[in-house]
């Protein structure tokens, strides 16, 4: 059973509690032997209306229950405490693995499938682990040292309890078969729930502009409901299991003083031994009843496990190579070759990719442009390997970056993406996310020279200086309290403070205006004399002026050279050009 795999590293603590258990079972099962003598000896035996002997039993008996109290008490707080490690252990692991994977595997199980399965799932996990180590190795122990009384009482009446169990077992097995097909569709409709409200929640704006609030409701309504119809047949279905089981224990107790009642006149059975009888049968009963419901409710845990085990098992596109190698202290810096590369999507039909050769210079901007879809993004995220190449090979100063270690290789490429994300906290925080001055309260005087010389390249000291708090004003979640083109600069920022060898901008300027692109542009021209840029750009007014320009079509390069070049060699760059500036701005007679 793969939930018991999970107790592997609490075996001293599942031990402790089997202990305890098995003490608080005895406590309770000798119970009905004192009751039983109490009856037989202390009422109507030799010591009836002897008050120092019912005086002792009951003190004994009432040692016994304080004994199985705190043996209850410990044993349900070890219990717990190792149900939360088992539960934080796992969304540990379950987050680290997230956090490796690329955004292939992310999109193979979807955001909401991943929110889901580190929280609702792992919480079902953790409720099923309290109820193992609480109720599934409590009523065995009960239910055999139980069944062990009855028999060595005797009395002709255990032919009654195995007639109860077997009426529990088929009530269990019934319900079993009802609801255990149920437990996994419910799981995915959780899932189905969370992505529906997390794509409302994303898409609220386009939503409202475009009046479809009421066919969103329905949507989600629709989710909900199904989820809503699922649960109610399991709980509907699992509310007639108590009823009945009473109506089990209940017809049991009248025909044991029914049945005992006619031993007792013939003396084939005291009176004190036929009320430890019903008690025993009880206890044995509800000892079957507690395993059959665990073994009704254990499927659901078995689920989310299975869940939670389906994403640790996903080994990830891009690992940590085994032996990882450094570039040479006197290699190249910011040295970014692409060697005859090649993607392709994982399950997709053809590379998005294919045949791409460049390399960027210390200094020198790189720019890749290209028609909407024509792998210009997914080519430049190969360089911090959010994707390794199908094919060919990616350099960095002298290195196959997939022999790199990750740690080296993201501190030497610093990535922009297109959509600049900020997390929550303050403009500080967020410039120092990729620098060891993320995580302290008051950097030294070169970590905060460094922060501030990011954020004026990045043309953002407007924004600095207008905020209340400067470097340390707030930033709301996802940035939502700034705007698009200030979330950009913020990120052209945290990408510039860790003064990385390669820059990588992912169509990052497409927020800017005309004014600050231009200026971020001369900035980093200026103060990034030692750092490649590589750009990815919508506009061919930003890139004008760069180094070297790749174009892309369809997955290939069609031309590589400067803009003049360009202009003259390659009618793909002409039509781009001319599309977005006039004749007179690129430098062409008309007509041509």
């Amino acid at each position: 059973m793969r939930l018991a795999r999970l107790l592997r590293g609490h075996v001293g603590e599942v031990v402790a509690v089997f202990a305890l258990l098995l003490a608080q079972a005895l406590c309770e099962l000798s119970l009905p032997r004192y009751m039983s003598d109490i009856v037989n000896v202390g009422v109507v035996g030799a010591q009836a209306g002897n008050a120092a002997y019912l005086g002792h039993m009951a003190l004994v008996m009432f040692g016994f229950c304080v004994g199985s109290l705190v043996a209850a008490m410990l044993s349900g707080l070890i219990a717990s405490r190792v149900a939360a490690a088992v539960a934080r252990d796992l969304r540990r692991k379950v987050f680290a693995k997230v956090m490796s994977f690329s955004p292939a595997e992310v999109n193979r199980f979807s955001q909401s499938s991943l929110i889901t399965r580190c929280t609702n799932d792992v919480q079902q996990i953790q409720n099923m682990v309290v109820i193992m180590l609480r109720m599934v190795m409590f009523a065995p122990v009960m239910g055999v040292v139980a069944v062990v009384q009855v028999m060595t009482m005797g009395g002709g009446l255990a032919w009654i309890v195995g007639a109860a169990l077997l009426a529990v077992l088929g009530v269990v097995t019934v319900l079993f078969s009802l609801t255990m097909p149920r437990f996994k569709v419910m799981q995915s409709l959780v899932d189905r729930v969370n992505l529906v409200a997390r794509e409302m929640l994303d898409g609220l704006m386009t939503i409202r502009a475009f009046g479809r609030q009421d066919h969103e409701l329905e949507r989600f309504d629709e989710a909900s409901g199904d989820l809503r119809d699922a649960q109610l047949f399991v709980n509907r279905a699992m509310t007639l299991m108590m009823p009945l089981m009473m109506l089990v224990m209940n017809v049991a107790t009248v025909a044991i003083v029914w049945f005992g009642s006619r031993g007792v006149a013939a003396g084939a059975m005291r009176v004190g031994d036929m009320m430890a009888f019903i008690s025993y049968a009880m206890m044995i009963v509800m000892s079957f009843l507690i395993v059959s419901m665990v073994a009704v409710i254990l499927p659901r845990a078995e689920v989310s496990v299975g869940r939670v085990q389906e994403v640790l098992a996903v080994e990830p596109a891009v690992r940590e190579p085994k032996h990882p190698v450094a570039p040479a202290a006197d290699a190249p810096r910011g040295r970014l070759v692409f060697d005859h590369v090649g993607f392709r999507y994982p399950d997709a039909e053809g590379d998005v990719v294919s045949d791409v050769s460049f390399a960027t210079a210390p200094g020198k901007i790189t720019a890749i442009v290209g028609s909407t879809g024509s792998g210009k993004s997914t080519l430049v995220q190969l360089a911090p390997r959010l994707y390794d190449p199908t094919s060919g090979t990616v350099t960095l100063d002298g290195v196959d970056t997939r022999q790199m270690s990750l740690a080296d290789l993201r501190s030497r490429v610093g990535y922009v993406p297109q959509q600049g994300f900020l997390f929550s906290g303050s403009i500080r925080s967020n410039v120092a996310f990729g620098t060891d001055a993320s995580g302290t309260d008051a950097p030294d005087a070169t970590g905060e020279k460094d922060l501030l010389r990011a954020v004026e390249v990045a043309q953002a000291s407007e924004l600095v200086s207008r905020k209340d708090g400067g470097l340390d004003a707030p930033i709301a979640q996802g940035g939502t309290n700034v705007s698009g083109g200030q979330r950009q600069r913020l990120a052209i920022a945290r990408a510039l403070a860790m003064r990385p060898e390669v820059l990588v901008l992912d169509d990052s300027f497409s927020a800017l205006d005309y004014a600050t692109d231009a200026r971020l542009r001369q900035a980093l021209a200026r103060e990034c004399a030692d750092t490649a840029v590589l750009v990815v750009a919508q506009r061919v007014a930003t890139v004008m002026g760069a180094d070297q320009i790749v174009v892309l079509d369809e997955g290939c390069v069609v031309g590589q050279g400067t803009h003049e070049e360009l202009l003259r060699s390659c009618p793909e760059y002409l039509e781009i050009a001319k599309s977005q500036l006039s004749a007179s701005e690129l430098g062409l007679k008309e007509g041509e």
